[in-house]
């Protein structure tokens, strides 16, 4: 089920029923039909939690998650005081380009 963003307001503020689970999973799917990840230039997600960041490099075709890395590294949490800071988001972009340099990704 495919609905517009536009469905998908009139849904949440008129219908009390669409509990928020199945909101955001009609909305994640509405925006995973737009963007997809391939070999040649696999997709980045990127989440960030009140306490930690985490992200992802996935290639949609397979289904597969080529690197991930989040705060929770060792090395990243010993080179940030705070998971959610500004300087621990340039550790796992740095540790991210490093990892798919290595693998050839690009």
């Amino acid at each position: 089920m495919k609905f517009s963003k536009r469905v998908l307001l009139k849904l949440k503020n008129k219908n009390k029923k669409l509990k928020p689970q199945k909101y955001k999973r009609l909305k994640r799917e509405s925006l995973r039909g737009r963007i997809k990840g391939t070999s040649e230039r696999p997709r980045l997600s990127v989440y960030r939690s009140n306490e930690n960041i985490y992200a992802q490099i996935i290639d949609d075709t397979t289904s597969k998650t080529l690197i991930s890395c989040s705060t929770l590294d060792r090395d990243i949490k010993l080179n940030s005081k705070n998971g959610r800071t500004c300087e621990a988001s340039k550790l796992i972009g740095q540790k991210l380009a490093t990892l798919s340099r290595q693998k050839k990704y690009f």
